[in-house]
């Protein structure tokens, strides 16, 4: 194999894949990236068995056809640290050359063959949504999932097709984020009940292309989801088990319910938790007449208080929250303002932006 490639173009494409590439495993060939060079085109791939990305590299001149298997950190940090525009990337059976203007290195990998086939999108996709929408619903409701659970099914992002709009769930079962996205077409699907998707793998749907006008094909087999973009292809197996029933989980009969400025809020959250501490994590809601209080108390350290005006009638509720938690949906709220429903003490509170997102906040005990 003997290739040509811009250095900026593949430093990109590195950039993505090495992001699946795993720190540690027992299969040192899942270190390394796979590069397959066609006679017009060249295809990297990276993956750890259960996500993978197939990447068409961009602004490439093939001068001889072939397949190299070359460790990915080693590879990367040479395209970072060159100085050329154009880097020759060569190799013959195990061990790969790339050269620049004043430079050579040899990296000794693996043999051609070895590498564990990474899916390409093949056949017609079954639902088509617009990346900008896709990235968007996926900022609203990634953050909410499960990082360390026994319960694998909440380590991942509940899709579901309803109506014309694919509905995005998450939680880690303290709180629940859900957003709306509008599906540009649904040729194969117009109702999927429910599958999976791994965290990870949402995390890298957010950093796939380059404009967000592009369109994202995906495409749903038998436990594994298949999303194009572009240049880019990412596969990813399905989280296996069953998602809670998300719909018990939200509030329906509140009925304290206050509008309110997303960047005030946030403001008043954020400086009414500077003196929280391990012991005394949350912040008090107290909501009275026209007037929003925001306080918390740590006994080793002080006290902390924020007033807000605001337009209310009803009954007065004083009720805590994790502020992390809430700082967390604020900061993906797109509207000016949201919202904020509230029942009793005990029940959780519910944040609305709009008709596209929702999110679910169970109270915490302030004592």
């Amino acid at each position: 194999m003997k290739v040509n490639f811009n250095r900026a173009a593949l430093a990109e494409a590195l950039g993505l894949l090495t992001s699946v590439v795993p720190s540690r495993t027992p299969k040192p060939i899942l270190r390394a990236i796979q590069i397959t060079a066609g006679e017009k085109e060249a295809r990297i791939c990276a993956t750890d068995l259960e996500v993978g990305i197939s990447y068409t590299a961009s602004e490439v001149q093939v001068d001889e056809p072939g397949e190299a298997i070359v460790s990915a950190d080693k590879l990367s940090a040479i395209v970072r640290e060159s100085v050329d525009d154009v880097l020759l990337v060569e190799s013959a059976d195990a061990t790969c050359h790339i050269r620049g203007a004043d430079s050579h290195f040899t990296i000794y990998g693996h043999e051609p063959g070895q590498y564990p086939i990474v899916p390409t999108f093949e056949g017609d996709a079954d639902i088509e949504i617009a990346l900008g929408e896709l990235q968007g619903g996926i900022e609203q409701c990634l953050f909410a999932t499960a990082r360390e659970s026994s319960r694998y099914a909440i380590n991942g992002v509940l899709w579901q097709i309803k109506d014309k709009k694919l509905m995005l769930v998450a939680t880690d079962g303290r709180r629940l984020a859900r957003s709306r996205v509008k599906v540009a077409s649904a040729p194969g699907k117009d109702k999927v009940e429910g599958i999976i998707v791994p965290a990870k793998t949402m995390s890298l749907l957010q950093k796939i292309g380059s404009n967000e006008k592009d369109t994202v094909a995906v495409k749903m087999a038998e436990n594994r989801i298949l999303v194009s973009c572009a240049n880019v292809v990412v596969s990813s197996t399905l989280v296996e088990g069953n998602f809670p029933k998300y719909e018990d989980i939200i509030p329906t009969d509140h009925d304290k319910k206050l509008t309110l400025s997303t960047e005030a809020v946030l403001s008043a959250v954020r400086r009414s938790a500077l003196l929280t501490s391990e012991e005394s994590r949350g912040i008090k809601f107290a909501v009275g007449k026209d007037k929003l209080i925001f306080s918390c108390r740590a006994p080793e350290m002080g006290d902390a208080q924020v007033d807000m005006a605001m337009d209310y009638k009803g009954e007065p509720i004083e009720i805590g929250f994790n502020p992390q938690f809430l700082m967390d949906a604020l900061r993906v709220v797109k509207t000016g303002d949201f919202e904020l429903e509230l029942g009793q003490a005990d029940r959780p509170g519910v944040i609305k932006s709009g008709t596209n997102f929702l999110y679910v906040l169970m109270p915490i005990n302030l004592g």
